[in-house]
C-alpha cells in the first residue's frame, strides 16, 4: 500500500474521556453543548420529516441556505452548509492547500484547524496565544508567500476570549487579498461584549478573502445532527461547493435547522441560561481560589495544576470535562455549562476533587 506520509503520520484525535452515550450517572461538561437541548420547533420538524427518511436530502440544501441568507441579508449563493464545522474546515483545507502550503493559526485553539491542515498536506504555522487570546498582529506577521489560510476562532475555543472589532479591522486591512481569512464564529451567539465584531457587512460589500463559519451545534442545541454553515463571497462559495460531497447535509438536519432559526425564544432562553451559568461559575470558582479566564462563551477554562488527575477525579464523580494539556495549555481544564442543578453538583464534585488532588 502507498500511504500518504503526511496522512499516515497524522496524530490520532483523542477526545476528552467520554462515554458512548450519556447516562444518568455521567454528566457531560466536556463538549460545550447546549444544556437546554434543541428547540421544540426543531424536534417537531424532525418528527414530521421522519416518514420521508427513505428519500435523499436536497443536495443543494436550498431551503436552509435561503433561510440563512435571509437572516444575514445575503443571497443564497453566499451560503454553504456542511456536515458540521469540522467538515467545513476540511473542505477549506482541501480546496485551498496544496502540499507544502501554509495555514496560520494559534496553539490553544480549536484543534481541527491543525489536524485538517496536516491531513491535506499543508504546513500548520502555530503561534502562541497572548493573554489567552489570538495575537492577531503576530499572526499577520507570520504570513508568507506560501500562506493560503488564516484561521481565527472568535470567541476562542477553549479559552473563551475574543478579539475586538478594531483588532479585526486591522487584520482585514493588512492580510494580502490572496490569503483567505477564516473566522470561526461558532460561539458568537453567546457573546455579550459590545466590542465583538460584526463582519457580515464585509461579506455584503463583496470582500472575497473572508469566510465566516458558524454552527447549529451550540446555541441551537443540534450537535448530534452535525450542521454547520458559512458565509462568503459567491465566487469562493461556488469553489467550495465543488469540493463538497453530494448529500453531505442530511434531511433531518436541514428541516431542524430551518425550524431552529425560527425559534427566537429558544435562542433567547439559551443565551440567558448561559449568562446565568457563567455568572454562577465565575463566582463559585473564585470562592475556591481559582481564576477562570473571562469568557464570552458557554464554557470556562481555568488552571487546576494537574489537569489529568482532576479530569480523572471528576470522571469518578460522574462528570466529563476537557483537560487542556493537549491544547497547549498544561494545567488547565475547560468546563461546559449544564443545568443549574448540574452546575451546583459539579462545584461540589470539583471542590472534593481539588481537596484530594491539590491545586497549583
Amino acid at each position: 500500500m502507498h500511504f500518504k506520509e503526511y496522512l499516515a503520520n497524522l496524530p490520532a484525535y483523542k477526545p476528552a474521556k467520554l462515554i458512548a452515550q450519556p447516562t444518568q450517572s455521567i454528566t457531560k461538561f466536556s463538549s460545550n453543548e447546549n444544556a437546554l437541548g434543541p428547540s421544540p420547533k426543531a424536534l417537531a420538524a424532525i418528527q414530521a420529516a421522519l416518514p420521508n427518511i427513505h428519500r435523499y436530502p436536497d443536495s443543494a440544501v436550498l431551503s436552509l441556505r435561503q433561510k440563512l441568507a435571509d437572516h444575514a441579508d445575503l443571497s443564497p449563493e453566499a451560503v454553504i452548509c456542511s456536515n458540521g464545522s469540522d467538515e467545513m474546515i476540511l473542505l477549506l483545507c482541501y480546496a485551498f492547500l496544496r502540499e507544502g502550503d501554509e495555514a496560520v493559526m494559534t496553539e490553544g485553539t480549536f484543534i481541527s484547524y491543525f489536524l485538517r491542515t496536516l491531513a491535506t498536506g499543508g504546513k500548520a504555522i502555530r503561534l502562541p496565544l497572548h493573554d489567552f487570546t489570538h495575537n492577531l498582529a503576530a499572526m499577520v506577521a507570520a504570513i508568507t508567500p506560501r500562506t493560503r489560510l488564516l484561521f481565527i476562532c472568535n470567541p476562542n475555543n477553549p479559552t473563551g476570549t475574543m478579539n475586538t472589532a478594531a483588532e479585526m479591522q486591522e487584520v482585514l486591512a493588512k492580510v494580502p487579498s490572496d490569503v483567505l481569512i477564516v473566522i470561526d464564529e461558532a460561539y458568537k451567539e453567546f457573546v455579550s461584549h459590545p466590542a465583538y465584531p460584526d463582519l457580515l457587512p464585509e461579506v455584503r460589500k463583496g470582500r472575497q478573502n473572508l469566510v465566516l463559519m458558524r454552527t447549529f451545534a451550540k446555541i441551537h442545541g443540534l450537535a448530534g445532527l452535525r450542521l454547520g454553515y458559512a458565509y462568503g463571497h459567491p465566487t469562493v462559495i461556488d469553489y467550495l461547493n465543488r469540493a463538497r460531497p453530494v448529500f453531505n447535509v442530511n434531511s433531518l438536519a436541514q428541516v431542524a435547522g430551518i425550524a431552529a432559526l425560527e425559534d427566537e425564544e429558544h435562542v433567547a432562553r439559551s443565551r440567558a441560561h448561559t449568562e446565568a451559568s457563567r455568572t454562577f461559575f465565575m463566582r463559585e470558582l473564585a470562592n475556591l481560589g481559582l481564576q477562570p479566564i473571562p469568557s464570552q462563551t458557554n464554557f470556562l477554562a481555568f488552571e487546576v495544576g494537574d489537569d489529568a488527575a482532576v479530569t480523572d477525579g471528576l470522571f469518578a464523580k460522574g462528570f466529563t470535562i476537557t483537560p487542556l494539556s493537549g491544547w497547549g495549555l498544561p494545567g488547565y481544564i475547560r468546563i461546559s455549562f449544564g443545568t443549574m442543578a448540574q452546575n451546583e453538583q459539579f462545584m461540589l464534585a470539583l471542590e472534593s476533587v481539588l481537596a484530594t488532588v491539590g491545586q497549583k
